[in-house]
């Protein structure tokens, strides 16, 4: 005799009936709740600003459109068809220096790139030529074609009048977040860090304004919105902000600019010496030691 065929409940239809049980036993009660006469909250008034806050604002409003983003290019090879292409190799801040065009950053922002490019504070982007570079302080000058409507050039202020514990602020694009202001205190002065390459900048600014990958080449600015120094480098094992970051003084900045607009360079000055000889000491009636 035959029997009849079995029937095979699928996994599914098992699934779905456990689920509907749960369902049935925790959801079957709950009910949504609706209110139709619910309406916002009313605003609290604040008041007014508080003055470090207003002074915060003024600083910004007031020298963030000097402040640029620059992206470095390089150019890499295929290695299997030879071609060329472009790729990002990094970014940074710099800031406007003049209503010429010039841009002011750190020299390891640009260093071997075969491109650079320059964004405004308004979102338009200008290629960048090289003007000049000091590596032995971390400086470079830019210039781009921007016409003089749209650069504002940032206040200039000194550092050697610089005290510890003064507010200062940075503006730059750290992780490539444009526009951010941090703020801090001038923590320390007179320290020593070494450039590129492995020279000492002497006199540098330490401050613990927020200073991350990006802010490089960004300004650090007083309290009245003058520029005091250019973020260079952070001290940090994780290679985020610890609080502890560097600056190179204005002092220093306000040296070596122009002699890179002149001379694309940094000029140093030195003591010309030559050993005369017997002859011409007694022609011109110079007593030898």
């Amino acid at each position: 005799m035959q029997q009849p065929p079995v029937r095979r409940v699928s996994p599914l239809l098992i699934v779905f009936v456990i689920l509907a049980f749960v369902w049935l036993i925790f959801f079957r009660d709950q009910r949504v709740v609706t209110h139709p006469d619910a309406t916002p909250r009313a605003v609290t008034a604040r008041g007014d600003l508080a003055a470090d806050e207003k002074n915060a604002i003024e600083v910004f409003e007031r020298v963030g459109p000097s402040v640029v983003y620059i992206t470095s290019i390089e150019l890499r090879r295929n290695f299997f068809s030879l071609n060329v292409y472009e790729i990002p190799k990094g970014t940074g801040s710099g800031f406007i220096w003049d209503s010429e065009g010039r841009i002011v950053t750190n020299f390891h922002v640009i260093e071997d790139a075969s491109r650079v490019e320059v964004t405004l504070a308004d979102n338009t982007t200008w290629k960048a030529a090289l003007v000049g570079v000091a590596p032995d302080k971390d400086l470079a000058v830019l210039q781009i074609g921007a016409p003089a409507d749209k650069l504002r050039p940032i206040p200039v202020g000194e550092s050697a009048n610089l005290r510890v514990g003064q507010r200062v602020y940075a503006i730059g694009n750290p992780f490539g977040l444009d526009q951010t202001m941090t703020q801090g205190i001038v923590s320390a002065l007179g320290r020593e860090i070494k450039s590129v390459t492995g020279r000492t900048i002497r006199g540098v600014i330490q401050t613990d304004a927020s200073i991350n990958p990006g802010n490089s080449g960004g300004p650090l600015l007083d309290s009245a919105g003058r520029l005091i120094g250019v973020n260079t480098a952070i001290y940090s094992p994780s290679g985020a902000s610890a609080g502890i970051g560097f600056a190179v003084p204005v002092d220093v900045v306000n040296q070596v600019v122009p002699d890179l607009i002149r001379y694309g360079r940094l000029i140093r000055p030195g003591l010309g010496i030559m050993v005369a000889n017997r002859r011409i000491t007694e022609r011109l009636g110079i007593e030898g030691v």
